[in-house]
């Protein structure tokens, strides 16, 4: 018989698959890429990358159809199988089966809406194609109702140890009928899932049992598949799994059938989203999205070993992903894929539509790339295809490419080389227009090289932003990262993004243009394991809850260990890691806390611990005295995440979970030979390059080395470039390149040097500028999101965060809510004008008055001046939607109301933090004066807030946000200096400005007006007031006069608006009609006259 021999590690995306297999014999291993689909010469990519390899290795002949396994020891595979079918919707026929009143639930989702200014919003089709609603319902009771015999209440306890009144059982004859009703139409796949089936389960069990009876071939139960909180996100992730894993089944038989002897002996694992190896027996719907990049981020973790945490830079085609290691993997609990909320451990990757194939634009004066792409067809303009013009075609033109050295596959024939030329056109097609443009406003031209090198800047901002969103917003300092570079195209910008982001180490693995496949061999079998609680950590190390966590936690280990030992995996081989997931009290942001000391002292011999004792037994009690410091280290996660904590408040134990870890042995290293002298210069080229402390730019001579011709040790002086199979590494100047024992490319950058920008407009500067102030406020946003109490805020995102310049004037904002985004600056004007001379730093100012440019009482405004000497130079704000300031019903939106006071606390100007403290006494006494105000006999009382703590808290947390955009903004003013700083948020608005007259002009020519023309509309409200709008467009100016002059007077009730609130609706208007990424500023406003008559609905007394 023969020996198994062969390992394969493979990465089947969505154009190409990468094998990486061990061999016998030298080197040791192959490397095969092929297109993922090519049905006339194969029928399975995977499959087929394995008989080239078995082919070169044996020189025997294996036929495409079928072949045998029995020289394969083991496959392990990341697959894009899973993803390609939930965003093409060509998942399985589903049944969704969910409690009565919540058949749209899924549908109608959290109400978050990703595109704001979309005016063509399209929804993906939803998963399931019929419902069915079960009349069950069961809800927790409350503590009074547990001693209450009389309530006649059959109650029940759940799985979290809570008490559940059964309200209605389901009719399970009734069920039957219609799920017999669906099968009859082919459907086979069911997905089920009930309120509060997280904790109380058994509703659920009894329709799975009536579905396998019926003859369903997939049942996803949603307790089974995600037993967590929040029916949302766990019915989502029950019918991804129910809707996928039927495709997925079908595709492992066709893969299996593939091979002769239907892989019997070869151990086939695949890739899960949490970076865990899993046999393909466990392999399904909810935990395959991420398959493929999970292997990307194994590979570099695992890797690097540089001693220091590593942000993950994988630059492809279309996107980017990026991702971080620090000790272990960081994983999410709940994320969004093709419109679905998933609700599963999943790596934590943030992806950016800017890759190689990003589109390059000039519009409005801005330096745009991306989101849209060349795709692969026709791609860049260099692909000889009439293509678009790109960042492939920007790198070319600099001379980072080079046609020689790349495949000869473009053309309609795909037997060409990459275009040099047609590119080069290209550019200077946009390069003439783009003076053309500056000719107009007298700024300086540019060269072509200059503009193609501004593209790739904006570029490099553009995949900066979320690096900082999953470093600096989460408390981790950057500069202490290194940077691991793979993909495609990776290679061509690492240098150009550590130096942007400070960092001073680039590791390039030696297969990065395949780490993701790569990373299949090096990682771990997992089996998790997870179970609600709702139990309150104790800090007394005697609390008997300790116990129950003990022997819960050890439970579940028993479980997955027992798992993985049943797999054939010894043992010693085994690592158990615990977890709970932690909230605060009153709070829905749950941090999932791995075991503080990572060495266990209470689970020796869980597989044969018993799993029946009591709670109270000593053997228990004594390992409960040893129980890990978890409120420790929450609390610390807290603070470094949020910036403060919630000290005072009790902590919730949402989840129990368990991550049983087998060893993986791993993948073999192949040391290069070392080598000393001067390495071998395969050929020389010239690079356009910019001087980081002059800004001027100019061509160098770079030579070319190819890296399988390099040696252990050598190193390298940039400018150089090196080849690598898959890749292209431009070792920029100042920086240097060392290859490692195994081939691996180690680059050192220089620290950023200051380059000196004149406070002229420069189309590029204002281009990365945008991104920059956008990226302040995008992460004040998420500050204010994960440090908020109110679920407005976290999770229905009602809130704003913006930049002001020092007179107020909008720069930019993290928009969520339209009708907060011409309001703002309104209330920071009236701030300003109401303190006066009273307002000194360290003080941040609150208001939420219609008058002083508020909306409704619940938004709240919260503003931050940032000073330099005696004035204020810039001002920071955000605004947030309270659950309660007030009023006369719960959520200070009564529907009857009359006056402002009915709706809650009013403040026009109070400083909530004065001198640097936070003045908690004075906003307590603001927030709850509305419940002293006398009423007349048959009026409904007034009540002050009726959460003053989450008030507090979420105060708090703006201010926070705020603290942050100080900060940053800061940061920018040490970098570049004020005037600078100050020079751009001008030239941002002014360039906002030049966009809707831009817009204006152009809707005045295609709807045929008159230069000056004049369009009327009218409205009516419910009760038959009228708003009227006379709009003026000026072709000429590009302006625009509002005129509502006509509009019906002021309501007795509560449907009138303030002006603050009409100039965000024109606004957000203006935004939507541009249809064009620009910064949303006061610039916008600018061209646009407003006449409202006091006293009427728009400006009511």
């Amino acid at each position: 018989m023969a020996i198994p021999s062969f390992r394969f590690s493979i990465d089947r995306g969505g154009t190409f698959t990468d094998v990486y297999a061990e061999v016998p014999g030298e080197p040791g291993f192959r490397v095969v890429k092929l297109l993922s689909e090519d049905p006339q010469n194969y029928p399975d990519a995977p499959r087929e990358g394995i008989r080239r390899i078995l082919e070169s290795v044996t020189g025997k002949i294996f036929p495409k159809e079928s072949f045998p396994a029995e020289n394969i020891e083991w496959i392990r595979m990341g697959t894009t199988v899973a993803t390609n079918a939930l965003l093409e919707r060509k998942g399985a026929k589903t049944v969704l089966v969910t409690t009565k009143g919540f058949r749209d639930l899924l549908q109608i989702g959290n109400q978050s809406r990703p595109k704001i200014f979309d005016l063509e919003i399209r929804k993906l089709d939803l998963l399931y194609e019929e419902v069915i609603e079960v009349d069950e319902r069961v809800r927790i009771i409350k503590e009074s109702e547990k001693s209450d015999p009389d309530s006649g209440l059959e109650i029940a306890e759940g799985t979290t140890g809570e008490k559940f009144a059964v309200l209605a059982k389901p009719d399970l004859e009734s069920v039957s009928k219609e799920l017999e009703a669906v099968f009859e139409k082919g459907i086979r796949a069911v997905a089920v899932v009930f309120l509060h089936a997280y904790a109380f389960p058994e509703h659920e069990r009894q329709i799975g049992k009536i579905a396998d009876e019926i003859g369903f071939e997939q049942i996803s139960l949603s307790h089974e598949v995600m037993p967590m909180v929040k029916m949302v996100a766990r019915g989502d992730t029950t019918t991804v799994d129910a809707y996928l894993t039927p495709h997925i089944r079908n595709y492992l038989e066709s893969f299996r059938s593939g091979f002769s002897d239907n892989l019997e002996k070869s151990q086939l694992l695949f890739m899960q989203s949490d970076g865990g190896l899993t046999d393909s027996g466990n392999f399904k719907g909810s935990n395959a999205i991420l398959s493929g990049p999970a292997g990307g981020v194994v590979g570099y973790a695992v890797t690097t070993e540089l001693g220091q945490p590593v942000i993950g830079f994988d630059m492809g085609g279309t996107s980017t992903d990026v991702s971080r290691y620090g000790d272990d993997y960081e994983l999410v609990h709940e994320t969004e894929t093709a419109g679905v909320r998933i609700q599963a451990p999943q790596m934590h990757i943030k992806t950016v539509a800017a890759g190689g194939g990003s589109r390059l634009f000039f519009r409005n004066g801005l330096f745009e790339v991306g989101p849209e792409s060349a795709g692969a067809h026709p791609g860049p303009v260099c692909y000889r295809k009439d293509g678009f013009l790109a960042v492939t075609d920007a790198n070319l033109v600099l001379g980072r490419l080079h046609p020689e050295y790349f495949p000869k596959i473009f053309g309609s024939n795909e037997n060409e080389a990459l275009d040099f030329e047609s590119a080069r056109k290209a550019f200077e097609k946009i390069t003439a227009e783009i003076n053309a443009y500056s000719k107009e406003r007298k700024l300086p031209a540019m060269s072509l090289e200059e503009v193609a090198l501004g593209f790739l800047r904006v570029a490099n901002e553009v995949m900066v932003r979320p690096i900082r969103e999953i470093s600096v917003m989460r408390g981790f300092d950057i500069k202490e990262h290194a940077l691991a570079c793979f993909g495609g195209a990776g290679g061509q910008h690492a240098c150009a993004i550590a130096r942007d982001l400070g960092i001073s180490k680039i590791f390039i693995h030696r297969f990065s243009g395949i780490l993701s496949a790569y990373g299949m061999g090096l990682a771990d079998i997992v089996v998790e394991k997870q179970e609600p609680s709702a139990l309150v950590l104790p800090e007394n190390k005697v609390d008997n809850s300790l116990n129950y966590l003990l022997k819960n936690l050890n439970k579940l280990a028993a479980e997955a260990k027992t798992e993985l030992l049943a797999q054939g995996y010894k043992s010693e081989q085994i690592e158990i890691k615990r977890y709970l997931n932690l909230r605060y009290q009153g709070t829905d942001t749950a941090l999932m806390i791995p075991e503080p000391d990572s060495t266990s002292k209470y689970d020796t011999g869980i597989t044969n611990c018993e799993l029946g004792i009591s709670e109270s037994s000593p053997e228990l009690q004594k390992n409960a005295e040893k129980f890990p410091d978890y409120v420790s280290a929450f609390r610390e996660t807290y603070l470094r995440e949020f910036g403060f904590d919630l000290t005072g408040r009790e902590i919730i134990v949402d989840d129990l979970r368990v991550r049983a870890v087998a060893k993986s042995p791993g993948l073999q290293k192949f040391p290069l030979a070392k080598k000393s002298g001067t390495p071998e210069v395969e050929d020389r080229t010239r690079c356009y390059f910019m001087a980081e402390s002059s800004g001027s730019g100019r061509w160098q001579e770079t030579p070319i080395f190819r890296l399988e011709n390099l040696g252990t040790g050598q190193r390298l002086q940039g400018p150089v470039i090196v080849m690598q199979n898959t890749s292209t590494i431009l070792v920029e100047p100042g920086c240097t390149a060392e290859i490692t024992e195994y081939g691996d490319v180690l680059l050192n950058v220089e620290t950023k040097t200051f380059r000196e920008i004149g406070t002229q407009a420069d189309p590029v500067q204002v281009s990365i500028f945008g991104n920059l102030f956008m990226s302040i406020a995008e992460q004040m946003g998420r500050t204010l999101q994960r440090t908020a109490i109110s679920t407005n805020i976290k999770e229905r995102l009602d809130f704003s965060c913006a930049i002001f310049d020092e007179t107020g004037g909008l720069v930019a904002n993290a928009p969520h809510q339209p009708v907060h985004l011409g309001a703002m600056s309104e209330a920071v004007r009236q701030q300003v004008k109401l303190q006066g001379d009273n307002l000194k730093e360290g003080d941040v100012l609150l208001t939420n008055h219609p008058i002083a440019g508020g909306s409704h009482l619940p938004d709240i405004t919260v503003i931050s001046p940032v000073w330099q000497g005696e004035k204020p130079i810039f001002y920071i704000a955000s605004r947030g939607h309270h659950a309660d300031i007030g009023g006369i019903s719960p959520g200070s939106m009564p529907p009857f109301s009359r006056e402002l006071k009915e709706e809650g606390a009013c403040i026009k100007t109070f400083k909530v933090v004065e001198n640097g403290i936070f003045n908690e006494a004075g906003i307590t006494e603001l927030l709850l004066a509305p419940g002293k105000i006398e009423r007349n006999p048959g009026e409904p009382a007034i009540s002050g807030t009726r959460l003053l703590s989450d008030n507090l808290s979420d105060l708090k947390a703006q201010v926070a946000a705020n603290q942050r955009g100080i900060d940053l903004l800061l940061e920018m003013i040490e970098h570049y200096s004020l005037e600078v700083v100050q020079a751009y948020m001008h030239h941002i608005q002014n360039n906002a400005e030049e966009a809707v007259r831009n817009m204006l002009k152009t809707l005045s020519v295609r709807e045929d007006l008159a230069e000056v023309d004049i369009l009327e509309a009218n409205d009516f409200l419910d009760d038959g007031s009228e708003i009227v709008l006379k709009l003026t467009i000026d072709r000429r100016e590009g302006s625009a006069i509002f005129d509502f002059s006509g509009t019906g007077p002021e309501l007795w009730g509560n449907l009138n608006a303030p002006r603050a609130v009409t100039h965000s609706a024109i606004l957000y208007s203006l935004r939507c009609l541009i249809n064009q990424e620009i910064p949303l500023n006061q610039g916008c406003l600018n061209p646009i006259q407003v006449i409202i008559e006091d006293g009427s609905l728009l400006a009511p007394s």
